[in-house]
């Protein structure tokens, strides 16, 4: 199955009880490393639920890889592998077994089902501990057959539910590791839904961004960069303090950095021309004068303040 979009959302509402978690959601993602950022409460987990076909709109429309979860669950559900928060595995059963049976709920054939679950746990370095009990697994261990069970039907989307959660620093890179392999080598879309935002740069081109139920801001990382405001790095030899209040006089603003720099974060629509006039002003030289990016923090921030 082939499509351009791996979620698009059409003035999507959705209730649990009498309060709305999602609100008017309108977006169209498409395939790749999306993020899926917001704060506890922002309804990441119930757009996740949603899309399994768990819960139902109450209003608007949903459709995963053109599929729509409500009327077609068990075709979204077949394409869809998903990596909870929390642990998963069944006490008794080994690491194969566990993956196996995940395969057998997926529709794969026994023999099948084995065959897939010794690869991906080779695949996600458990090839060594496949036969142990999954309850004697460390941390890592654990996380790493979680998405083990996610891969094992050979799914299009990988719906990831904070997949570094509790993971120490090598274990979290290992981690970060395998979702870039599978990627950008393996063909299958992935939504990393984190509140981590440098594992979400790390691997995702794009990202939505959820706040209070509502779409904050979405598309392709490098481009949110570089909207809103524009930054750049400055060091000047004069008067620093005649320059700031230059600098803001103009419509700029400044932050002091290390060694002697100076942040200047100006408005989408002006250039350079501040610095230099404020330098003119005040009799200061520029010595170095850089463009920045935004962070991702910084894109997050500022789209949940303008919500």
């Amino acid at each position: 199955m082939t499509q351009n979009f791996s979620l698009q959302l059409s003035r999507l509402h959705v209730r649990l009880g009498r309060k709305e978690i999602l609100q008017d959601l309108n977006v169209e993602m498409p395939t790749g490393s999306i993020g899926l950022l917001g704060p506890n409460g922002a309804g990441k987990s119930t757009l996740l639920k949603t899309m399994m076909g768990f819960l139902k709109p109450d209003q608007g429309s949903m459709r995963v890889f053109g599929l729509n979860p409500v009327g077609q669950s068990a075709q979204v559900r077949r394409i869809l592998g998903y990596m909870a928060e929390e642990d998963t595995y069944i006490p008794g059963m080994s690491g194969v077994e566990f993956v196996a049976y995940n395969g057998l709920l997926c529709g794969l054939p026994r023999s099948e089902a084995m065959l897939r679950a010794h690869q991906v746990l080779h695949y996600c370095e458990l090839g060594e501990a496949r036969y142990r009990k999954v309850e004697t697994y460390s941390m890592g261990m654990r996380q790493r057959i979680k998405l083990a069970q996610a891969l094992v039907h050979d799914p299009e989307l990988l719906l990831l539910d904070e997949p570094t959660n509790g993971l120490d620093p090598q274990g979290r890179q290992a981690m970060l590791g395998l979702i870039k392999d599978i990627t950008r080598n393996k063909g299958i879309s992935v939504i990393l839904s984190s509140h981590l935002l440098p594992d979400v740069e790390s691997v995702c081109d794009q990202v939505m961004v959820l706040f209070q139920g509502k779409i904050a801001t979405a598309g392709k990382i490098q481009e949110l960069k570089q909207l809103a405001q524009v930054s750049y790095e400055v060091r000047i030899k004069g008067d620093e303090n005649l320059f700031n209040q230059a600098v803001q006089r103009l419509g700029g603003q400044t932050w002091p950095k290390r060694d002697g720099l100076l942040r200047l974060r100006l408005a989408e629509d002006r250039g350079t021309e501040i610095i230099f006039a404020a330098a003119k002003e005040t009799g200061a030289q520029i010595r170095h004068l850089a463009r920045e990016e935004m962070t991702l923090q910084e894109v997050f921030a500022s789209a949940i303040q303008q919500t």
